[in-house]
């Protein structure tokens, strides 16, 4: 088990001034979650509240079917069979199937991840033995805010409150570092992760600060009133960092949405602050 002590570690005092200047004047409510890799220095705020997941969930379904993966209950590239009755939304690829298609489940994963496509992530969820397998898996390494909500019995009053999934963002990253690290299942299925997570079509917001040339590890979770993202940041000086919110007064969805624009704003002065 991970000893999760957000507290203890070693505040980084002139970043924090930077980062909660940032914040101050933020519409709605936000917490960041910051560390160095190469010193351990953190920054927390409002680190330790829960927040909606949005997306971001599909981090721990990924390790969820990952352990399945494994334990040789799967084949990575197991070819599995869509039926129309998984379908969650049209946008989703994998909803534009057709009925018996055969996909591999790697793609699925890949889809989940990159594309944040949802019923493909349902579907994985389900494969992965339910929430309630994979919330097993997360209490085991540690981690006791964050939690798989929708289609687990027992959370449904979670998920009113906060969705499909629930975090903090000091777990959040953590559970990133641990992944990077070889702490949750093996280091070996960790770096197989950090490559999937290394493929986000959705990088518009706080990747777009970070030059093209650099490893980035992510996911991303949007909701009207909710919007988030955790990054593992592969530079001279390597970073892992997480910003969430929720009740959010801007609930736009255009590229100036406040949210978006603090989380730009946060990963530029990372990317500054670490590496200039």
């Amino acid at each position: 088990m991970l000893h999760l002590q957000c507290r203890a570690q070693q505040t980084d005092r002139k970043l924090y001034k930077k980062v909660a200047a940032l914040l101050d004047s933020f519409h709605g409510d936000a917490g960041v979650y910051i560390k160095c890799l190469r010193n351990n220095k953190t920054v927390a705020i409002n680190a330790g509240n829960v927040f909606p997941t949005a997306s971001i969930v599909k981090i721990p379904i990924l390790i969820g079917i990952m352990d399945k993966i494994e334990k040789k209950e799967f084949d990575y590239h197991q070819i599995m069979m869509y039926r129309d009755s998984l379908a969650y939304s049209s946008y989703d690829v994998t909803t534009n199937l057709k009925d018996s298609a055969k996909i591999e489940l790697a793609k699925l994963i890949l889809l989940m991840l990159s594309t944040s496509d949802n019923t493909a992530s349902l579907w994985l969820q389900q494969l992965a033995g339910t929430g309630t397998r994979i919330n097993q898996i997360l209490d085991s390494a540690g981690f006791g805010n964050t939690r798989v909500n929708s289609r687990t019995p027992g959370r449904e009053t979670n998920r009113t409150q906060y969705g499909w999934g629930q975090t903090t963002p000091f777990e959040m990253a953590t559970l990133m570092e641990a992944i990077y690290t070889g702490k949750i299942i093996s280091d070996s299925t960790g770096k197989k992760m950090i490559r999937l997570l290394g493929r986000n079509y959705w990088d518009e917001q706080a990747i777009s600060q970070i030059p093209a040339d650099v490893f980035v590890a992510s996911k991303n979770g949007c909701v009207d009133a909710s919007r988030s993202e955790v990054l593992l940041v592969m530079a001279k000086r390597p970073y892992i960092f997480s910003i969430f919110t929720k009740n959010n007064k801007d609930i736009s969805w255009g590229d100036n949405n406040e949210a978006w624009m603090l989380a730009k704003k946060l990963s530029a002065l990372l990317w500054q602050y670490f590496n200039h």
